[in-house]
């Protein structure tokens, strides 16, 4: 749905202008590191993926999915990977242009929708890097079908997804204070709030979220024809992610087209 998608385009367009910590740009001190071989990339927001995970990034072709920022998709091209970063946002792939003409990168950033990758031929991919993004759109199967498509064989997924109990509870609970169940899963902010609501919701700089089960995540990637190789768990900071006190409440998934 556009409307869903530009909705949270502009939210992202004011997070960069705060500041946020997903639109500051990587230091030239992680590119050497990344230059040297030892790019320390996330799909979720304090584990580092797995060297094994990556293989070798030397001429791959990679797309960054939903993953602008001025992040990752540096990174992945100080590795040496040949990168295409797609990203709705326009001021968050801005980001990535700044860090490329700062330390003489070469990627394309195109903007665009995270399930609808039309632009790309079938196969064009090696490797898929998709942080923690899709709880933004509905329909996460869509997502994990193009990614499949656009992959080579034996290409990979390499995917981060937030724990769906994380929207049992009220966004805006405060460290200290009870979790308490406030709604069901699976849930969507697009069917909950009207759209009075939903504006109030951009006016606030908060998204159009959606919570995703583990069979749409999990399972989706197996329906669109992916192997399952790799898993991990992790957290994010209790003072940001209260229920990160209790449980992991982000996942990461390492996927093969075969």
């Amino acid at each position: 749905m556009n409307e869903i998608r530009d909705h949270n385009a502009a939210v992202w367009a004011r997070r960069v202008a705060e500041g946020n910590r997903w639109t500051r740009p990587v230091s030239s001190e992680e590119v050497a590191r990344a230059r040297a071989g030892r790019p320390e990339l996330l799909l979720t927001p304090l584990r580092p993926v797995p060297d094994a995970w990556l293989g070798a990034l030397d001429g791959a072709r990679v797309l960054a999915l939903a993953s602008a920022g001025g992040q990752q998709g540096p990174l992945l091209a100080a590795a040496g990977a040949d990168v295409v970063v797609l990203d709705a946002c326009a001021a968050q792939l801005a980001r990535d242009r700044e860090v490329a003409d700062r330390e003489g990168l070469s990627l394309v950033t195109e903007q665009g929708d995270m399930a609808e990758l039309g632009v790309f031929d079938a196969g064009s991919f090696d490797l898929v890097f998709h942080p923690v993004s899709n709880c933004y759109v509905p329909d996460v199967r869509r997502v994990w079908r193009e990614c499949f498509r656009v992959l080579r064989r034996d290409g990979t997924l390499l995917a981060g997804f937030a724990n769906p109990d994380l929207y049992l509870f009220d966004e805006r609970v405060e460290p200290g204070q009870p979790l308490v169940v406030e709604h069901s899963i699976p849930y969507s902010d697009w069917e909950r709030l009207d759209p009075a609501a939903r504006a109030s919701r951009l006016a606030a700089g908060r998204p159009l979220e959606f919570s995703h089960t583990f069979d749409e995540q999990i399972g989706g990637q197996i329906e669109a024809g992916f192997v399952l190789e790799g898993f991990y768990e992790d957290r994010n900071d209790p003072a940001l992610c209260p229920l990160s006190a209790h449980t992991a409440t982000f996942f990461a998934t390492c996927a093969v087209k075969r």
